[in-house]
């Protein structure tokens, strides 16, 4: 499974690609509006969702919570890494 990440006083924002669908629930809710759809697509045909500034992410993980697949979520650094 492909992950992306940005990484915040040990803490940082996990996008899993793959199980992302692109609903755009995340982007869409972002206080910080750092989110954007990707124009490339996923091994499933969805166009998940990146990262587009992580020095303005907050990592408050309301992206997180509002994600009906558990695609993105705010993790602990060494989480990340496993």
């Amino acid at each position: 499974m492909t992950k992306s990440g940005a990484k915040t006083k040990n803490k940082v924002l996990l996008i899993l690609t793959e199980r992302c669908k692109g609903c755009g629930f995340c982007v869409e809710f972002c206080p910080q509006h750092v989110l954007s759809i990707s124009k490339e697509v996923n091994a499933r045909g969805y166009y998940p969702v990146y990262l587009n500034d992580n020095d303005k992410c907050t990592k408050c993980n309301l992206c997180g919570l509002v994600c009906p697949d558990f695609a993105i979520s705010v993790v602990g650094d060494k989480e990340a890494q496993d």
